[in-house]
């Protein structure tokens, strides 16, 4: 039985793809914080977990409300679970504004479904509290237990979600507003890029507004009133840029087999044997031709290959001049070969020099 390698070949444009600037890179110091916490989910239909931080926790939290136990008496509860709590506050949040809790056991609880979380905080990196939550979980999962210690489950029924489950109670600090610069960081760092957007607002705002640090930071002077540098930089995260090409690149996903080619990979000559296959690169000289009519019309160079690929059972693929590296693995696929064979193919031609392409393995 011959198996194929799941082979993609992706081409990316030939001119330059233009972008807004607010897609291909972020205002420094504008971003995201994670929030991290510990509580109680309560109200579980005997599917809470009985590990001794959750009991301590149940006890500590009756005592807040004069609940004393006897001494020797342990609070314990199956429908009560300890969870981690994890939310992300978005740049710019303010004190009464909502955000999404998600919730994960972190004992031994079957399931939360069904469950509500008490008050608890969420805490920054620097160990302040950001935001209070509490509410009902709303899980995705299913699970359940037989009387003989069966059991089944769908998804995730141990992890769930709190809806605008959390309060901001603090505004993170941010450098938007300070100093006379703002900073853009591309998403993707490239030279090339990063000239093209410095130049985009040059040609907008004049000569020497924007500067480029590196590959990623592009430096531009903004006014100081927070009012006008919001609409400064709404002006500016709308200007279209002109993205530059990626480096030739081929990616390989060795658990699926899917093998992702760039435009610009280029194939020298080369010969390759790899088990029972043959694969041959050969250069011929280049074929001179002229577009349209003989009189005013262009000279044209046309680079000519040759591809042969064989194996012990009689296949054998001869290519047509200009063969490129898609018309390899296609080649090899149609000999049957795994996507190992394809892979060790690509992997000893780039050893070869004979692939000028970045071989990145995922």
């Amino acid at each position: 039985m011959k198996y194929f390698a799941l082979m993609i070949v992706w081409f990316l444009s030939v001119s330059a793809q233009a972008e807004r600037l607010k897609d291909i890179a972020s205002v420094q110091g504008v971003r995201d914080n994670q929030l991290f916490g510990y509580g109680l989910v309560i109200g579980l239909n005997g599917t809470g977990d009985s590990t001794p931080f959750t009991n301590q926790s149940f006890a500590s939290m009756l005592s807040r409300f004069g609940v004393t136990l006897p001494e020797g008496v342990s609070a314990t509860s199956k429908n009560v679970a300890a969870v981690s709590l994890t939310a992300t506050l978005p740049a710019f949040s303010k004190p009464g504004q909502k955000i999404d809790v998600t919730t994960s056991s972190i004992g031994n609880a079957s399931a939360l479904s069904g469950g509500t979380l008490l008050l608890s905080t969420l805490k920054g990196a620097d160990g302040a509290v950001y935001a209070i939550a509490q509410g009902n979980v709303v899980v995705g999962g299913l699970g359940g237990n037989g009387a003989d210690g069966s059991r089944t489950s769908g998804n995730v029924p141990t992890v769930g979600r709190i809806p605008n489950g959390a309060s901001v109670e603090r505004i993170v600090p941010s450098s938007f507003n300070r100093g006379d610069t703002l900073t853009f960081n591309l998403n993707r760092p490239d030279f090339t890029t990063a000239k093209h957007v410095s130049d985009k607002i040059n040609d907008l705002l004049g000569q020497g507004v924007a500067t480029t640090l590196d590959a990623t930071s592009i430096r531009v002077s903004a006014p100081r009133d927070p009012s006008q540098r919001v609409t400064f930089l709404s002006i500016l995260e709308n200007l279209e840029v002109d993205v530059a090409e990626e480096r030739a690149r081929i990616v390989v996903n060795s658990r699926t087999g899917t093998i992702i080619i760039g435009q610009h990979v280029k194939v020298s000559p080369a010969a390759i044997t790899h088990g029972s296959l043959t694969v041959t690169i050969t250069e011929e000289p280049p074929q001179v031709g002229q577009d349209g009519e003989v009189t005013g019309g262009e000279t044209i160079v046309s680079p000519r290959a040759g591809i042969e690929i064989a194996d012990d059972s009689g296949h054998m693929f001869m290519f047509d001049p200009g063969a490129s590296l898609n018309d390899i693995v296609r080649a090899v696929n149609q000999v049957g070969a795994a996507p190992g064979d394809v892979m060790a193919i690509l992997e000893g031609l780039k050893q070869a020099g004979a692939i000028n392409a970045d071989l990145v393995v995922i």
